[in-house]
C-alpha cells in the first residue's frame, strides 16, 4: 500500500485528515524546523527488532526520551535494535525516516506489536507520515484509532513516564 492508497482508506471510512506537503523530513529535529503549522502533537516513530525476530513499534510524542535498556527490560523484549531498511520495506512499506503506525497497514502477518504513548491521548490531533516522510497527515486521534481497530491493529498503551503498559 502506498499513500494514495492510504488516503483513500481514509476517506472510504468517512475519516476527515488533512495533508500538508513539504520537503522530506528524516528527523524530529528536521520536522521542528519544516513543519509549520500544522496543529496537533507531532511524533516520533521507533521500529525494532529483537534476536528471535520480534517486531515493535512505539510512537511517542517527539519529545519523549526512549530509554532503549529501560524498554527491553520492561517489556521483556530480549536485545533490541532499530530494525534495518529490509525490514522497514518489507513489512512496514516504508523507507529510513519515512516510519509510521500508517506501516501497520501493510504488515499482512501482523508481526509488529504496536505501543502507542500515552500522551498523545491527551490531544485532539495526531500527526504522522503517510508512509511517505514528504507529507504529514493531520487527524482526530479518536479517527486515528478508530482507523486501526477497522484494520485489526491491536494498539497498546504505553506511559513513558514509568515503562508500564496501561492495557494491553
Amino acid at each position: 500500500m502506498n499513500k494514495m492508497d492510504l488516503l483513500t482508506m481514509l476517506s472510504r471510512h468517512n475519516i476527515k485528515y488533512d495533508v500538508y506537503e513539504h520537503p522530506s523530513l528524516n528527523t524530529v529535529e528536521e520536522s521542528k524546523k519544516l513543519r509549520g503549522k500544522i496543529k496537533g502533537i507531532h511524533t516520533k516513530n521507533l521500529f525494532l527488532k529483537n534476536k528471535k525476530n520480534k517486531f515493535f513499534l512505539f510512537s511517542c510524542q517527539e519529545s519523549t526520551i526512549v530509554d532503549l535498556k529501560q524498554l527491553k527490560k520492561a517489556l521483556n523484549l530480549g536485545n533490541i535494535s532499530f530494525a534495518r531498511d529490509l525490514y522497514l520495506k518489507n513489512i512496514l512499506g516504508v523507507r529510513p525516516g519515512s516510519v509510521t503506525p500508517f506501516g501497520l497497514i501493510n504488515d499482512q502477518n501482523n508481526e509488529i506489536k504496536f505501543f502507542l504513548d500515552r500522551k498523545i491521548l491527551y490531544h485532539n490531533k495526531v500527526n504522522f507520515h503517510p508512509l511517505v516522510n514528504t507529507s504529514t497527515v493531520s487527524l482526530d486521534i479518536k479517527d486515528f484509532l478508530l482507523f486501526l481497530k477497522k484494520n485489526n491493529k491491536l494498539v497498546n498503551i504505553f506511559n513513558f513516564d514509568n515503562y508500564t503498559i496501561e492495557n494491553e
